[in-house]
Formats: structure tokens, C-alpha cells, sequence
């Protein structure tokens, strides 16, 4: 859970730690899709952003609470900004994806609340 959000997703892209070339692209995208999960309810009020490595999970999202579905949201939605699949299949594969876990996430926020 002490996972930098930078790094976890750019592992799961493929990018290693070490090379920053698209850090900052990667950045941009991780800050969009943390925006449209405040919006669901999900992370501190006010809003999150990421500058680097430093900002980690368990500051987006102290409790474990569906913490692996966001970081799975998080890497769908970054992927398809940042490298979108060739194949219309696993394009549409991903987005069902990504809708089914944005309705899971908004139901679990609402249950909480």
C-alpha cells in the first residue's frame, strides 16, 4: 500500500523505474483519471495530483478499502491515454473494463457513504 502511484503504474505499462522520459506524460494522465475519481467520491477532499514518485497510494486512499480496483482503474484508464491498444478488441475490451470497475468504485463509495 506504500507503493509510489507513479511507479506501480508505470511497472504495469512496462516502463521501468529508472527511465523518466515519459514521466511526465504519464504524470498528466495518472492527474487526469485522479480527478474523475475525486469526482466519483474516491480520494481526499479537495482533490489529489501526483508531481513524482513521492505521492503514494496510501495518501490518494488511506484505508485498503477497494484500493487494488482503483490502482487497477488508474492503470486501465492511464494505458488508454497513454498507449492504446492496436486491436479494436482488446480496445473494447479495456473500456468495458475500465465502465465496469468506475460503476463498482461509484457503488462502493456509495454504500460507504
Amino acid at each position: 500500500m506504500n507503493d509510489s502511484i507513479l511507479t506501480s503504474i508505470k511497472n504495469l505499462l512496462g516502463i521501468t523505474e529508472e527511465y523518466s522520459h515519459f514521466d511526465a506524460a504519464v504524470i498528466m494522465h495518472i492527474n487526469s483519471i485522479l480527478m474523475i475519481l475525486e469526482q466519483l467520491g474516491v480520494g481526499p477532499d479537495g482533490g489529489f495530483r501526483i508531481t513524482g514518485a513521492a505521492e503514494k497510494w496510501d495518501q490518494f486512499l488511506p484505508s485498503e478499502f477497494y484500493l487494488e480496483a482503483v490502482k487497477s482503474y488508474v492503470y486501465i484508464k492511464v494505458k488508454l491515454l497513454f498507449d492504446p491498444p492496436l486491436s479494436t478488441a482488446v480496445l473494447e475490451s479495456m473500456n468495458r473494463m475500465a465502465a465496469e470497475l468506475e460503476w463498482r468504485i461509484s457503488r462502493a463509495v456509495e454504500n460507504r457513504g
